[in-house]
């Protein structure tokens, strides 16, 4: 995604699955028509989900791809699947889409199927094809969600056709923009999104992989792919020909020479020459903030396209934008939205809504932004609503969908399929919870690595969410503790300490945070301690930057720890065992404990709270409830007003990141396939300060109207 105002200066897009098609051909119908024949297209942006932690080998690599074998007219590679022979043909002609000898627009959409439980894909895919929208797009862990064959199955069932964007960078607010996070282990260092050999030995791996799976699916094969995207606005990163002809050699090799590859650029000619590949070998498009006059920006892209070969198309359309941690919640008017899009289609311009529907980051997966410089660091919210017109639950009762299906109605000449019914959202009331245990009574039992120094999160072997480092430092005489700095942690560390001597019997007292954004020091509090002072740093990966020149985002603490300008040392580094997005259900023992004391609690004496409330000890609760029939499954929203700071799983299933005092979002969405008949199961890992009754409500209804829309995230936390 390309942004060009000043207080906007990331991108995104990323693995997409709804009404989109970056390059989805939307149908033209005849020529010189100006309402078109109408075929559903979707963009896909593939995603390497890692839940299993490791990369997927091929068993031989490629053929080396030199980067100068530049010339894209070599012959056909003999391909692992047989060829159709068929009449179907998406093309480029006389500045037009051609499907099957017929003009075609694209009148797409992005919807990241990995933003969506896969018992909802048909549910989604009904309602962006009731938008209007005739493309689509299609994600390494090939299981559940990110279940890419199926899901191409789903996007040609329901008549779509699909623009893949298989990255490998895809950005799309996503977690390192699509990159597994283990890239950032590898030594020397990788040099991402460039033709370094080491990177591209990677790439080739990948993809020998993941496009021999989608090539029986493109659409001279039978299938619904016509485009498929190489890299992701690169020219708004680097100027490296050689690593995009090299990915173009890869594609070809794998796809064969038939399918259209395209580029996608914001519209100005700095980043149209850096990202674009002249010829007429990979299709220009461009993007650009909604609003601005599209007809200029369309003549500048014929530049970059060989004559007859720059159909107008706007390949990432913004219906919404996202938001930050302490942002008020964006929002966009749904009229001037639908304005601009009839700008485009008008004179026969194609687009592609990015987003069409947004979906939620689950787990860990949200991506983060920065601004002016590293430190000016901007994580995104669990929802990642969009203000798309098909809203975070699958909701199509909003004034943005109607105005956007009321243009698309006009320049499509069949009728769009009926508007289907908001699904149900049902409010399970209020559920106590109980205290499970305290985080630093637990952590002995997980893996741990020692060191003389910390080192990160990546080389620890933990990608997503919290790394505890553990150490002991002398007592001393002062009137104070001393100072504790850290110079670089990613993201925010939360620092306890204890003395087995105190007469509290060593429970740990919550001392400060460090964040990334300010980076204070610490002043440690006098313990008249006789014996050594255990110092415990929790530090959360609050999601890894996904667009800019810092995309290499490292997590944990990244320097040296200071106590009194001393280097502190002898580390011990444990993994803290949270589920992630798509992973494996395994022995686990936040949960088993979780859910032990849960049902054995009437027999056992509770936790005493006066140390851990008053101290803001990481502590984990849990409480349930029952659904008993099941026409009362349905979508829910968990409220955590009153909570801190922390996770939620509900039937061990990690919903996501809850921040309620920084805000805008209240609520974590809690679609119905997560629940079940019977009893239910919900699990919080409360960072700070619980809510003092140990209450939570489900809601039927989202909420963004927590924190201060006067906040500034990076100077007042």
């Amino acid at each position: 995604m390309r942004v060009t105002s000043s207080s906007s200066n990331y991108k995104k897009s990323g693995l997409v699955c709804s009404s989109k098609g970056s390059e989805a051909a939307a149908a033209m119908g005849k020529k010189g028509s100006r309402r078109v024949s109408f075929i559903f297209i979707f963009i896909i942006s593939l995603l390497c989900l890692v839940g299993l932690g490791v990369f997927v080998p091929v068993l031989a690599l490629l053929p080396a791809l030199s980067s100068h074998s530049h010339n894209h007219h070599h012959h056909h590679p003999i391909l692992p699947y047989p060829k159709r022979v068929n009449s179907r043909k998406f093309e480029i002609a006389d500045d037009k889409f051609w499907k099957d000898g017929q003009a075609f627009r694209i009148i797409g959409g992005d919807l990241h199927y990995f933003r969506v439980l896969p018992e909802y894909w048909d549910d989604r895919l009904l309602r962006a094809k009731a938008l209007g929208l005739n493309t689509k797009a299609g994600t390494f862990n090939f299981d559940g969600i990110a279940d890419l064959v199926s899901y191409l199955k789903r996007c040609q069932k329901h008549g779509f056709l699909v623009t893949l964007r298989p990255g490998p960078y895809i950005c799309a607010e996503w977690d390192l923009g699509g990159f597994p996070p283990w890239l950032l282990a590898i030594e020397p260092a990788l040099k991402l999104r460039s033709s370094d050999p080491a990177y591209l030995q990677l790439v080739e791996k990948w993809w020998g992989t993941l496009l021999p799976k989608v090539a029986p699916y493109l659409y001279e094969n039978g299938g619904p792919i016509i485009m498929v995207q190489i890299e992701n606005e690169y020219g708004s990163y680097g100027n490296d020909k050689a690593y995009l002809h090299h990915l173009v050699g890869l594609t070809r090799y794998h796809l064969g020479n038939d399918i259209i590859l395209y580029t996608t650029d914001g519209g100005t000619r700095e980043t149209l020459e850096k990202g674009t590949i002249r010829g007429d070998a990979v299709f220009s498009a461009v993007d650009f903030t909604t609003g601005d006059n599209p007809w200029p920006i369309f003549e500048l892209q014929k530049e970059f396209n060989a004559p007859g070969k720059s159909p107008p198309l706007s390949a990432e359309f913004y219906t919404g934008w996202l938001t930050h941690w302490g942002e008020k919640i964006a929002q966009t008017d749904a009229d001037f939205t639908a304005s601009a899009l009839e700008t485009i289609l008008s004179r026969n311009g194609s687009a592609v809504l990015y987003m069409a529907h947004g979906g939620t980051n689950f787990g860990f997966y949200n991506g983060a932004n920065t601004g002016a410089n590293e430190s000016d660091y901007k994580p995104d919210l669990t929802s990642y609503d969009y203000d798309a017109p098909i809203r975070e639950t699958g909701d199509i009762n909003n004034a943005k969908y109607r105005a956007l299906r009321r243009v698309i109605e006009k320049y499509t000449a069949e009728s769009l399929p009926a508007v289907p019914p908001d699904n149900e959202k049902i409010g399970y009331g209020s559920i106590h919870l109980t205290k499970t245990g305290n985080l630093l009574d637990m952590f002995h039992h997980f893996d741990v690595v020692e060191s003389e120094n910390p080192i990160a999160m990546e080389y620890v072997g933990e990608m997503f969410g919290f790394l505890l480092y553990v150490t002991e430092y002398a007592a001393k005489d002062a009137d104070y503790g001393g100072i504790l700095s850290i110079p670089k942690v990613h993201d925010r560390a939360q620092v306890l300490i204890s003395c087995s001597s105190e007469r509290n019997g060593g429970r740990p007292t919550f001392v400060g945070t460090i964040e990334r954004w300010s980076n204070q020091r610490i002043v440690l509090p006098n313990t008249n301690c006789v014996s050594s002072i255990s110092l415990f740093i929790l530090v959360e990966n609050t999601g890894r930057l996904n667009y800019g020149p810092y995309i290499f985002d490292r997590k944990g603490i990244l320097s040296s720890v200071y106590l009194d300008g001393r280097v502190v040392h002898k580390w011990k580094m444990y993994k803290i065992p949270f589920a992630n997005l798509n992973e494996i259900p395994k022995a686990n023992p936040i949960i088993q404990a979780s859910y032990s004391l849960l049902f054995d609690i009437s027999a056992r004496k509770k936790l005493k709270e006066k140390y851990v409330n008053a101290s803001k000890e990481p502590a984990f609760y849990a409480g349930r409830f029952h659904i008993d029939k099941e026409d009362q499954i349905k979508d829910t929203f968990v409220s955590l007003n009153s909570w801190g700071k922390g996770i939620v799983t509900v039937n061990n299933f990690n919903v996501g990141r809850f921040w309620p005092s920084v805000g805008p979002q209240c609520n974590l969405y809690v679609p119905a396939p997560i629940l079940k008949l019977g009893e239910n199961v919900v699990v919080i890992f409360e960072l700070e300060s619980p809510n003092p009754e140990l209450v939570v409500n489900f809601v039927d209804q989202p909420d963004f109207t927590c924190g201060s829309s006067k906040r500034n995230f990076n100077h007042e936390l």
